[in-house]
């Protein structure tokens, strides 16, 4: 079937309500066709399998989408990148196309140490003992955790609307809660939220997107999102990496808490974002890293794809810097 072919077929689907049957079906050659130029493969780590798009020449640059996507969140920004960069776009372990090992008593195997190894073992094979890396929402604080664990590796780290996971855990207030109720929801028992959500997938995930869908995030590009985050493994992924921030990730922010990051960061925050209203995004950052700018983005929380220009623009000067 044709990329025309299957979008015709998609707004059909949609307009009769028939968006699960036919994301279900979507390959995920699907994605890929959204990022022109991109070659895809496979990265069979110590512990997880990474699916992964790269393409360009030049300085490395990692790019790890957030919650609840997977890499296609960048497919307007990787591509301008590419230009300059060699781009490597990954799915998160339990995200996309990855694997999604269980999550075990400890939810260890979702701990940001754990995902961020990941990364770094795909970087080595592709021939990168060191490379930028940036990261929307559950990425960023992967990428925060990689830049604690991996300082020899990660040369400068970008994060886009997220303050460290430590300092949120420990500032809830009312409306913060309220705004981000999703952070204790998902970390109830199993299988409480897995159940809840895999009644009503399709709901939940559009409640997540909010009004994006489909002013900005297309039905094409949301069934892309829907096939793979419908599996029931990558579900209880997500709960899983919610969990680990709530407990064992925690425990290994503690330890290096006034450890300060040295290599250049950059915080890109929404403005019409909760982040933004509850926060003073660029000061929490400069409590956590000795060379930290950042600025924010008009846009809500999904900066990359409700303003993929003004992203680019300002990772692609902090990355040439």
């Amino acid at each position: 079937m044709s990329a025309t072919t299957r979008r015709e077929v998609l707004k059909t689907a949609v307009g009769l309500g028939l968006a699960n049957a036919v994301a279900e079906n979507l390959p995920a050659a699907e994605s890929r066709s959204m990022f022109p130029g991109f070659r895809p493969a496979t990265f069979e780590g110590t512990s997880a399998t990474i699916n992964y798009l790269t393409a360009g020449s030049g300085p490395p640059v990692l790019l790890l989408h957030g919650f609840p996507q997977n890499l296609l969140m960048w497919r307007k920004v990787a591509p301008p990148l590419a230009r300059n960069f060699t781009v490597v776009v990954a799915d998160l372990r339990g995200d996309g196309d990855s694997s999604k090992p269980a999550g075990g008593g400890d939810h260890s195997a979702y701990s940001k140490r754990a995902m961020a190894q990941d990364q770094i073992e795909l970087m080595m094979h592709l021939g990168f003992p060191k490379f930028a890396v940036v990261g929307h929402d559950r990425g960023g604080r992967v990428a925060h955790r990689m830049a604690r664990d991996h300082r020899d590796s990660v040369t400068k780290i970008a994060v886009l609307d997220i303050i460290p996971t430590y300092t949120l855990y420990h500032t809830f207030t009312k409306e913060v809660a309220t705004a981000y109720y999703h952070w204790f929801f998902l970390i109830q028992p199993e299988p409480f939220p897995e159940t809840l959500i895999g009644n009503s997938v399709e709901f939940y995930l559009r409640r997540a997107l909010g009004p994006l869908v489909p002013a900005v995030i297309s039905e094409e590009v949301y069934a892309e999102y829907l096939r793979t985050f419908r599996d029931p493994a990558a579900i209880h992924a997500c709960c899983e990496d919610y969990r680990a921030a709530a407990s064992i990730d925690l425990d290994h922010d503690a330890v290096d808490l006034a450890d300060r990051i040295t290599c250049p960061l950059l915080a890109l925050w929404g403005d019409k974002g909760p982040m933004h209203r509850y926060y003073d995004v660029l000061a929490t950052w400069k409590e956590r890293g000795t060379n930290v700018s950042g600025k924010a983005i008009p846009a809500g929380h999904f900066l990359a794809e409700e303003n993929p220009d003004d992203v680019t623009a300002e990772l692609m000067k902090f990355l040439q810097g």
